[in-house]
């Protein structure tokens, strides 16, 4: 590999939410920390030469978007995607939970049902509720180890009134990487029914071997005209702090009233650092994402051989993609309390209790796999030791 991710950056005392809040809120500063989804690695060489670049400008004031922006994300899917997305239907937003908190403010009233498919990232619940929507949970099914979509279930909620739908492709945080034939039968629904997908796709980038990423939008022009796609550099290329996302709306009704309110709320200046980050992330960063990959799926064989070995009653969910390992601990026989003594009392270490992507991921934990070979070892060491004690 051209590049090398096992040396650990210091992040303690940096203001690093994952390093530096362990304390805080687990009780101990020594805690070792896969929780947060950002990475312990370095991002792309370019990416740092550029931003040093623009901090040695030594002025920071305000920004503006320019072409090599549009450009780079353009070229970026449609290289790796095989996506055309035209300059047009791209749309900046601080963030992708502040897009779906956009949406479904913007395409539902209050007191109308929002569908999610459970165990989900978090703020999945907070941007339904923070906005007096009602969730309408549409549950996946665990079949073997893999999670499945109950289509059968989600057509009952469409036609009892559900007209939004918040969708996590890569699914987070269980690593499903959807196929086109499961896609394809939920764009059928939502044709029929008339329902809005707003289609979380920040993982896009991080798949494994085996499988690819098709963006929801691209199935055909009828599912693009109605779906709003989260997109960012991000997690690629861990780019978490410079608060940078985009939108792709191909329907110019929509991607209008999106971005009314995104310039009545003034959050649509251009950031004095991120665009420069992302061009040079998409532009010069492929290799260091190939690298990456490679890295991370070796730490996913890792743990799935170490925990089958140490402690073979927790079940891994293999991923698709993602670097987010699911577990299901509940064999162990602990509530979420429980579970958080194990971890933070015994093992001292930090994983995500499951229960906070939903009462399906009650005994589960998510663990974060992108950080060097070694934390990896020590962490699964000290939670399979302590849960043995």
């Amino acid at each position: 590999m051209s590049y090398s991710f096992d040396e650990l950056i210091d992040r303690k005392n940096s203001r690093s939410y994952k390093w530096d809040q362990v304390g805080p809120l687990f009780g101990d500063k020594d805690i070792l920390p896969l929780w947060v989804a950002d990475m312990d690695f370095p991002s792309p060489p370019a990416v740092r030469e550029v931003l040093h670049k623009r901090v040695e400008l030594g002025a920071y004031g305000y920004a503006i978007r320019t072409d090599d922006y549009f450009d780079a994300i353009i070229s970026w899917f449609q290289r790796r995607h095989q996506w055309k997305i035209d300059k047009a239907w791209i749309v900046d937003s601080p963030s992708v939970v502040t897009t779906l908190s956009l949406a479904v403010e913007q395409f539902t009233a209050p007191g109308d049902k929002v569908v999610i498919q459970t165990p989900v990232y978090y703020p999945f619940y907070d941007v339904v509720e923070s906005n007096e929507r009602v969730l309408a949970l549409n549950p996946l099914i665990n079949r073997d180890g893999r999670y499945e979509m109950d289509l059968e279930h989600l057509e009952s909620l469409f036609r009892d009134g559900a007209k939004l739908l918040l969708f996590c492709n890569p699914h987070n945080p269980g690593g499903r990487v959807w196929s086109r034939d499961e896609l394809l039968a939920l764009g059928e629904l939502c044709l029929q029914y008339g329902v809005i997908v707003v289609s979380d796709e920040i993982h896009c980038d991080l798949i494994f071997p085996g499988h690819e990423h098709v963006p929801f939008a691209t199935l055909s022009e009828e599912l693009a005209a109605i779906t709003i796609t989260c997109l960012a550099a991000t997690k690629t290329f861990n780019l978490p702090g410079l608060h940078t996302s985009f939108m792709v709306v191909s329907n110019s009704g929509m991607r209008a009233r999106l971005d009314k309110r995104i310039k009545t709320l003034s959050i649509h200046m251009a950031q004095h650092f991120a665009q420069d980050a992302v061009v040079a992330a998409y532009n010069e960063g492929e290799q260091w994402l190939e690298d990456l990959l490679v890295y991370v799926k070796g730490n996913l064989d890792y743990a799935l051989a170490y925990l089958e070995e140490h402690l073979p009653q927790v079940k891994p969910m293999k991923p698709d993609g993602t670097y987010l390992l699911w577990l299901d601990c509940r064999a162990l026989g602990l509530d979420k309390n429980g579970l958080k003594h194990l971890m933070h009392k015994k093992a001292k270490v930090a994983f995500n209790e499951g229960s906070m992507f939903g009462v399906e991921g009650e005994g589960w934990l998510r663990v974060n796999l992108a950080c060097p070979r070694f934390i990896v070892e020590q962490a699964l060491r000290q939670f399979c030791e302590a849960a043995k004690q």
